[in-house]
């Protein structure tokens, strides 16, 4: 077991590990880690899904009300005469089979990829590049379109991604330390409405079976279960 630091065994020291705690509590006990950089907040959930079953992924987006409080660098693959309406739009990168080719070579510096419905046959040949890191596009996520404009625009303001991995597991950027105990707390209900709306028809029994908040480098603290009901 990895040996823990001195802040992270007096911050799990303050509180009830077991107890379940209402979001602006848990953020209380979050914010007594003091670091030298801004931590980013994450909501973890356990979901009663099978993810072996295609019908019982769980994938979508949302849009924090707040933003992540930081920098995405958001792809666009598109065609030749889009391509400078994507960077105007705010897009770092665009373009079409060059970049397919560079992310072939090992090219990641991008956060997100969006792209239009005409290049996802491109797109093809580095899906397994792309897939496991939950970058590919696709339509249910919302980053296959052909308003990319729209889509880059809402990636820089703050929408995320999410998708529930093999463990059932979803994990989801709520926002930075720094941020206010209301707008952190407006974004993490938003991402807990987000996943409650994606629930897979096919899912049986108890669908969000625990939900937990944590920072970069605090443990976790287990929130009340009443906020997914």
């Amino acid at each position: 077991m990895a040996k823990r630091g001195k802040k992270y065994r007096a911050l799990i020291a303050s509180y009830d590990i077991k107890a379940s705690y209402g979001v602006d509590d848990a953020l209380g006990i979050l914010k007594k880690a003091q670091f030298k950089f801004d931590q980013t907040v994450e909501l973890h959930f356990n979901l009663g899904v099978d993810p072996k079953h295609s019908d019982q992924m769980v994938r979508g987006s949302v849009t924090l009300p707040h933003g992540t409080g930081r920098k995405i660098r958001v792809l666009a693959f598109c065609k030749d005469n889009m391509i400078q309406t994507a960077m105007d739009s705010g897009a770092d990168f665009a373009g079409g089979t060059e970049l397919v080719q560079k992310i072939s070579e090992g090219w990641l510096e991008f956060d997100a990829v969006v792209a239009t419905p005409d290049m996802m046959a491109v797109l093809g040949k580095v899906a397994k590049v792309l897939g496991p890191r939950g970058l590919m596009p696709s339509p249910k996520a919302g980053t296959v379109s052909p308003n990319i404009v729209q889509v880059i625009k809402e990636l820089k303001a703050g929408k995320i991604q999410y998708r529930v991995d093999k463990g059932a597991n979803v994990h989801a950027p709520v926002g930075k330390l720094s941020f206010g105990v209301e707008q952190l707390r407006d974004n993490i209900l938003s991402v807990i409405d987000s996943v409650k709306k994606n629930k897979p028809q096919t899912s049986k029994g108890i669908y969000i079976k625990s939900l937990t908040l944590a920072a970069t480098m605090t443990p976790s603290v287990r929130l009340d279960m009443a906020l997914t009901r």
